[in-house]
């Protein structure tokens, strides 16, 4: 910034212009200076910036790797339990309902996959978990229940939601029942949709106890007498030749009295939910 000085000023004032003219111009180089630091800082900010964003990215990545192995570890696809087919279906129901007259391996069959052994769908293996059979077991449950609060009289919305709520919390239990008993053993890390289904086939043992009830009245207590037997081998040979293999120690006295503690649960929670009051007894 330059000042013009006028000739008409009077000494004293253009001597203190031209100090003032001095003054501004040595200032200058410094504020040049200091834009020049400014602009470096911000391009600096700028690396510093982007180096976090980097790491900040790579931990999110390394994160959500590790949260999405672990999910499919124990929670496995969900798509997995519902690739079923007819054929599938109907073997299966002969092994719910008739477990004692299957002469075929409990085991699982494993496969080659991606440089790992993983277990066949079931539409591959009449041995691997499904949730189709258990989701349609439970909702013809519901239906058979509804059927029977009618022909006693007692049906209304309310009743129908309390044996729901009832179906709902004996699944939890029998999940929470076969999950204890991997977890005593050492901790098995079976996928918790395996255990969600395995525990959900006791309804199909339920609706043929509801269908005796409601059909062959004076039957009932024979029917559900065989229900509980069936569904006690059964859970009795899937815990012992498939979940059980997935625990890191082996004690025979525990696997045993687990074995037997688990059939014998299954005969007052079926006697339980076959019971449709509409309440909780």
């Amino acid at each position: 910034m330059w000042f013009v000085i006028d000739s008409k000023m009077n000494p004293n004032q253009n001597q203190a212009m031209a100090v003032a003219s001095a003054t501004i111009a040595e200032s200058k180089p410094f504020e040049d200076s200091f834009c020049g630091v400014g602009a470096g800082s911000i391009s600096g900010g700028g690396l510093i910036r982007g180096g976090l964003g980097a790491y900040g990215g790579k931990i999110l990545g390394s994160g959500s790797d590790y949260v999405q192995s672990n999910i499919s570890k124990y929670f496995s696809d969900p798509q997995y339990y519902f690739q079923v087919n007819d054929h599938y279906v109907i073997n299966k129901l002969k092994i719910l309902l008739l477990p004692f007259l299957h002469r075929g391996h409990w085991t699982r069959i494993t496969e080659p996959v991606d440089g790992r052994l993983s277990y066949k769908p079931p539409v591959n293996d009449i041995n691997a978990p499904d949730l189709y059979i258990p989701c349609m077991a439970f909702a013809t449950y519901l239906v058979l229940a509804g059927i029977s609060l009618g022909l006693s009289g007692k049906f209304s919305p309310e009743a129908l939601n309390w044996q729901f709520v009832k179906g709902m919390v004996g699944w939890v239990t029998q999940v929470m029942l076969l999950k204890v008993s991997l977890l005593s053993l050492g901790g098995g890390e079976a996928p918790v949709l395996d255990v969600v289904a395995y525990a959900g086939y006791t309804f199909t043992g339920m609706c043929m106890a509801l269908l005796g009830r409601i059909v062959l009245r004076y039957a009932y207590y024979l029917i559900i007498v065989w229900t509980c037997l069936c569904m006690a081998l059964f859970l009795v040979k899937t815990m012992k030749r498939t979940l059980f293999a997935e625990v890191r120690c082996f004690d025979p006295s525990r696997h045993h009295y687990l074995l037997l503690g688990i059939a014998l649960t299954q005969f007052p929670l079926i006697f339980w939910l076959s019971n449709t009051s509409g309440n909780w007894a």
